[in-house]
């Protein structure tokens, strides 16, 4: 008999990782700032909520570069939790956790803080209350940019050009021009 049912979870496998990607996960990210810091307590408490998958990190959550973030993020996919252990493990901003947000609702999938239980989208109430946080930095994108162009446009008055500096000066530009047209190469041109 042993055999047997050995036999069928053999054939059972290679079914049950097909079925695997169309059961949703609930995912971890655990961070800390620097590497002498722990996890430990974190690893636990996603442990613990269930998460069958966990994302460490030891990066400074100020840094947009986070390897493992953007990992977790790429492999998101539609009916996966998110799970962390406090908000500040996932975002030092407030804009950053808002466009974080915003990722894993386009991704339709959810994330749960522990230790905030408003920050749960797994529920109708954590829902409304990040929806109203999502209201509240789209209400302030728009007088951003309205402010922004004004900006640009009166810096733009007063001669402040934008844009990368030129490399040639309009002297050094006119032979420059004059030797491409001839064939020569840029490195012969000496202004590197």
């Amino acid at each position: 008999m042993k055999a047997a049912s050995q036999k069928w979870l053999a054939k059972a496998k290679p079914f049950a990782r097909i079925f695997e990607k169309f059961v949703p996960l609930k995912m971890g990210y655990a961070r800390v700032s620097s590497v002498e810091q722990n996890l430990d307590l974190q690893l636990r408490a996603l442990e613990k909520a269930g998460c069958k998958k966990i994302f460490r990190e030891k990066a400074s959550g100020a840094k947009r570069e986070r390897p493992q973030f953007e990992r977790m993020l790429d492999q998101l996919r539609a009916g996966d939790t998110i799970v962390v252990w406090k908000l500040d493990r996932l975002a030092r901003s407030t804009r950053h956790l808002l466009e974080t947000m915003e990722a894993i609702r386009t991704a339709s999938a959810k994330f749960q803080s522990l230790s905030e239980p408003w920050a749960d989208t797994t529920t109708h109430a954590g829902k409304m209350i990040m929806t109203i946080l999502a209201g509240i930095a789209e209400f302030e994108r728009d007088p951003i940019r309205e402010r922004t162009s004004a900006g640009r446009e009166a810096a733009q008055k007063r001669g402040v050009r934008f844009g990368r500096p030129r490399k040639l000066s309009v002297d050094q530009q006119r032979p420059a021009r004059r030797l491409v047209l001839e064939g020569k190469a840029v490195s012969e041109m000496g202004y590197e």
